[in-house]
């Protein structure tokens, strides 16, 4: 068997009840709940389990997923499970830099519930998302540097599936452009802001203020960030990519291919639903997928994994 990569899914996964049953059944899951609500004076777990409004807005959608996935890894570490590489889309990057060691928990999912609120607060009236099916990347980005106002990449999700990002009538009007250019689809997102853009700006400088009093360790295996799309070995950038990816493009398909090409075989993604699996079908069938969203999904895993 080649490298095996840890990956986190990002805002949009979220449902109610994930992480119960690793709550339940692990100690260690329930000890990392229990930190996130410390660090984030929120009752994480109750936010998490039941059914609510706020699960879905992003200033408490952050915190909720990544005790999710935190809690997942946490308890797939005590079965053994060990990654060579890790990454995660978006808000996903705060799961791979646990997974890497990077920094203290506590500092973790305290930095993640001041990303939603500034996030929250910098949503600019009129932004907007959209995603963009069955055109090339490239044509894509030509369309939207031509377009008037604020409008870019926000996310490189997979080959056919891009998501372009900024200010509503800019986005609109790259969209229109876009279908008269031949994309098959256009499809605007129920977003309240638009992430991943130029727009988010203050919210990555006030980030960037709180990573200022965090201390960040060199990271035990090496994570792919999602601005560039490189291996991060060291700690001494982290800060600036963690405070630059607010605004910057999420490079999935880029972070996928780089670990692919360095021997990643086989992506195991820890968190609810499976997003990254349907990119990873669109990126490269050749690789195996699994998921671990359940305690009875880890087992699975782990007799996957021991027959190999």
């Amino acid at each position: 068997m080649g490298k095996v990569a840890f990956v986190f899914p990002g805002q949009g996964a979220q449902v109610p009840g994930m992480g119960k049953d690793f709550y339940e059944e692990y100690p260690v899951a329930k000890e990392v709940f229990d930190l996130a609500s410390k660090a984030s004076g929120l009752d994480v777990a109750d936010l998490c389990f039941t059914e609510n409004d706020r699960l879905n807005i992003t200033e408490y959608t952050q915190i909720a997923m990544l005790a999710t996935e935190v809690a997942i890894l946490k308890a797939a570490e005590e079965k053994g499970l060990k990654a060579d590489v890790c990454a995660g889309l978006s808000l996903g990057e705060y799961g791979a830099l646990a997974a890497a060691d990077v920094m203290e928990l506590s500092d973790l999912f305290h930095l993640i519930r001041q990303r939603g609120i500034y996030m929250q607060e910098a949503y600019p009236v009129g932004g907007g998302m959209t995603a963009v099916l069955g055109m090339e990347a490239e044509r894509i980005e030509e369309i939207c540097e031509a377009t008037e106002g604020i409008v870019s990449i926000a996310n490189y999700n997979c080959p056919g599936q891009i998501v372009i990002t900024g200010e509503k009538e800019a986005v609109d009007a790259a969209a229109e452009s876009l279908k008269n250019a031949g994309a098959r689809r256009c499809v605007p997102l129920k977003v309240s802001g638009p992430f991943h853009s130029a727009l988010l700006q203050g919210a990555g400088e006030k980030l960037a203020a709180e990573l200022s009093g965090v201390f960040v360790r060199k990271p035990a295996i090496p994570y792919v960030s999602n601005v560039t799309a490189s291996y991060v070995t060291e700690a001494e950038p982290v800060k600036a990519l963690l405070s630059r990816q607010v605004s910057s493009s999420v490079r999935w398909e880029q972070s996928v291919r780089l670990m692919i090409a360095d021997g990643v075989d086989t992506f195991i993604e820890m968190g609810p639903g499976k997003t990254l699996a349907g990119f990873m079908r669109k990126i490269d069938k050749n690789v195996r997928t699994l998921n671990i969203e359940t305690v009875e999904d880890l087992n699975k895993v782990m007799e996957e994994l021991g027959s190999c």
